[in-house]
């Protein structure tokens, strides 16, 4: 009898541990996610992101230019970026330190663009522009600069923005030393912004464009920029591999190692910039958007449209480009917004995707 319990015992006990390793193993079931209607174009399926996205300070950028009408942006765009800039508010040529006012039409734009932004919550700033030779003068002068300064600011409190980014192209010196100037104005705009809690951001070279477009930007500015969006663009047979490829990975990874390694930048304030548009030999432009209404492969980094071939960023080197953003950066930037497709094969989308970025 007392045999015949202990081996019922032991049967229990097998059976028991049995179970529990099982249920241990088993994997957990997903749910299977709602597909997305593919529209009548040349699809390609994004891959999903090699790691979960992490929300954070990781950034993605882009500007909308006052003389795109914004109406032909999609929505659902704007649930795939974080912060956009209306492009741009320019310095008065006077020198004076005052700004030239948007027109009846920029204004309109304006405003439209600022509501979809903050519909959407994303951050919203004005992205400042001039000749060169006056921002030098504005900011070499301290009477011109405050008043510039106090232009910029007043113009982001009374529109309710969030930030400033300065368009400087660009800030050099004949002997190729530090812009000490370009430094001043920064700190100075930045303290004031700083204030009412806005930031500053600002626009700068890829530094590495055989060319006469030198940087003359010193370390000691990173304190007063937040992020610093690199112009990772428009540098044509910079990589002799890709001589078409206005926006070679080549040239972000040598971009990346001038501002990361050589000058030191915080890895926290570099963004990764990317074009929405192709160039030709000539130098003449086409958006994505027309890329893929041509039905072009928009895998490949090479189109011809009409006759004339052009250098661009398919999706595939863009979702290379947000994965490098990832490891080296701390966010991506598209100009221009409006370039971009509103189908599946969107730029901006395929980025998200790639980076793990929910956005619905």
């Amino acid at each position: 009898m007392k045999t015949k319990q202990l081996l019922f015992i032991i049967g229990i006990a097998l059976m028991s541990l049995t179970a529990c390793k099982k249920s241990s193993n088993d994997p957990t079931p997903t749910p299977t996610p709602t597909p997305t209607p593919t529209p009548p174009v040349t699809n390609v399926p994004i891959a999903p992101a090699k790691t979960p996205w992490i929300p954070g300070t990781f950034k993605i950028v882009a500007y909308m230019p006052g003389y795109r009408d914004p109406a032909t942006v999609a929505d659902a765009k704007y649930k795939m970026i974080t912060h956009l800039f209306f492009a741009f508010l320019n310095i008065n040529p006077t020198a004076d330190g005052s700004v030239i006012p948007l027109t009846a039409t920029e204004l309109s734009r304006f405003n439209f663009v600022k509501q979809k932004a903050k519909d959407n919550g994303v951050k919203f700033g004005i992205s400042v522009m001039g000749a060169e030779s006056i921002f030098a003068a504005v900011a070499k002068n301290s009477i011109t600069r405050t008043n510039f300064v106090t232009n910029l600011v007043d113009f982001a409190k009374t529109n309710n923005l969030d930030g400033i980014d300065m368009d400087w192209e660009y800030p050099r010196t004949a002997n190729g030393g530090p812009n000490t100037d370009f430094t001043a104005l920064m700190k100075e705009l930045s303290i004031e912004l700083r204030k009412d809690g806005k930031y500053l951001s600002a626009a700068i070279t890829p530094a590495v464009y055989v060319s006469t477009n030198k940087d003359a930007i010193e370390p000691a500015v990173y304190e007063y920029v937040d992020f610093f969006n690199i112009m990772q663009y428009d540098g044509a047979g910079y990589d002799t591999a890709e001589p078409l490829n206005h926006a070679s990975l080549k040239m972000t990874d040598a971009s990346l190692n001038v501002w990361l390694t050589s000058k030191a930048m915080p890895k926290e304030k570099a963004i990764l910039g990317m074009p929405l548009y192709g160039k030709d030999a000539a130098g003449s432009s086409i958006g994505y958007r027309d890329i893929e209404a041509s039905s072009a492969d928009v895998t490949l980094n090479v189109v011809t449209v009409n006759g004339k071939t052009y250098g661009y960023n398919g999706i595939t080197l863009v979702k290379t480009k947000a994965q490098r953003a990832k490891e080296r950066c701390n966010g991506i930037m598209f100009w221009e917004f409006s370039h971009d497709s509103n189908t599946n094969n969107s730029l901006i989308r395929a980025a998200n995707d790639q980076l793990g970025r929910p956005y619905q």
